[in-house]
């Protein structure tokens, strides 16, 4: 366990490769004991004519003393470059770190994490990361990642793979277990079955991507690899860019930060497309299409039954400007409810409830006049109705599989 209740923030800006000291961050407590973080600029950053914030609505590009109480004290946008959970399980078992802080995950997490920022003791930033696994890593890396799921403990000579190599610093992947591979200087995240899935899931995410572009969207780019007979799901990063001399990379913040909402229960009532939707229009490059794009969004994931649509799975990404992320993270989840299914994001004026009656509720504030919003959830229903299942035969979902997931699309109560 660090004892630092400090740290600095370093800030990779646009068009470079070579991060910067941003400013510094510090967590401490109340007299109550309740988390509270703090944050300001440098002034030699706010000096630079190239500065950029680094997100568009918590840390504005001034010279105040930022500070929170959300999310255990770490800001929205320090927290979305945060150890997910597998990153998290990751630095539980094997860094042999006791009674772990937030500001313990901030430093212990790699330079792969997702995003333009960085974090570290000493006020100059370290060099950044220059080499990646390459896909000839899978095959251990799978291997190792099936031990860490069953709960063993990797062999010594691997330890030093689990550290370095499995490790991603991002909060917008869950726990599927994963790992960042390089083919040709693209980075993509490869992401692993588990023995204890219900289905092939690397299949069915790589299906619902395809599906999800089919209907419309700009969804993130991904590929199937068979690696020691396993299917592998390669999703291609859209926050790194390749320039010759090393990676650019984007800032990203996921929706959690933008809507300034906490993780638990007492914030679900933040959790809202429409306030997304409203959020959006005050900092987009493209409010209008951004604002279309999350519509059509909410309406796939109402007729795939993706309860798994929270804020942190959904970003947005900025090189120079802001604007809206590819979708990422999109899975079927089969109910036996036919009546009703909710989405985990308020749609509408009837709340949760994913019905094509209550998403168009509120289509104006997306920037849609009510027969445009028909037109989209209509001709997008028929075709996850009518052509589900053969897209997902051609991107290799067997059909025992889709058996099994079948029951997830435009069920019977998105009509009502």
């Amino acid at each position: 366990m660090t004892s630092k209740n400090q740290c600095y923030v370093y800030i990779t800006l646009p068009g470079q490769v070579i991060p910067v000291t941003a400013g510094k961050f510090v967590l401490g407590a109340t007299h109550t004991g309740e988390s509270v973080g703090k944050f300001v600029y440098g002034k030699s950053y706010l000096a630079r004519s190239n500065a950029v914030a680094i997100d568009p609505i918590e840390l504005k590009l001034t010279d105040r003393v930022y500070e929170t109480g959300l999310l255990k004290g770490v800001f929205g946008a320090l927290r979305d470059a945060s150890p997910d959970h597998w990153g998290r399980l990751l630095i539980d078992r094997y860094m042999n770190v006791q009674n772990i802080s937030e500001m313990d995950y901030l430093l212990h997490s790699p330079d792969d994490r997702i995003g333009a920022l960085g974090f570290g003791l000493d006020k100059e930033p370290p060099a950044p990361k220059r080499t990646f696994n390459r896909m000839i890593d899978l095959e251990i890396l799978q291997q190792t990642a099936d031990e860490i799921m069953q709960g063993e403990n990797a062999p010594n000579s691997l330890h030093v793979q689990v550290e370095k190599l499995l490790l991603l610093g991002t909060s917008m992947g869950g726990a599927r277990p994963k790992a960042i591979v390089s083919s040709d200087n693209d980075l993509w995240i490869a992401k692993f079955n588990c023995a204890g899935d219900r289905w092939n899931s690397a299949a069915v995410e790589h299906f619902i991507l395809q599906l999800a572009r089919e209907c419309g969207l700009t969804a993130a780019e991904s590929k199937i690899t068979t690696v020691a007979g396993k299917d592998v799901l390669l999703v291609k990063r859209f926050d790194r860019e390749y320039n010759g001399e090393g990676y650019m990379r984007r800032r990203m913040v996921s929706a959690m930060t933008i809507l300034r909402a906490d993780e638990d229960y007492t914030h679900r009532d933040r959790w809202s497309y429409i306030a997304l939707a409203e959020e959006l229009r005050k900092f987009s490059h493209t409010p209008k299409e951004d604002a279309r794009e999350l519509f059509k969004r909410m309406t796939f994931n109402a007729l795939i039954s993706n309860t798994d649509d929270h804020p942190r799975n959904h970003a947005f990404i900025a090189a120079e400007n802001w604007r809206l992320s590819p979708a990422y993270d999109m899975t079927p989840n089969p109910m036996v409810a036919l009546e009703h299914r909710d989405l985990a994001m308020i749609c509408g004026n009837q709340g949760r409830f994913a019905n094509k009656s209550n998403l168009l509720s509120e289509c104006r504030r997306f920037v849609l006049e009510p027969d445009e919003a028909a037109a989209i959830i209509d001709e997008m229903m028929l075709y996850v109705k009518n052509c589900w299942y053969k897209i997902a035969r051609k991107f290799g979902v067997s059909g025992k599989d889709c058996d099994a997931i079948k029951s997830a699309f435009a069920y019977p109560g998105f009509f009502a």
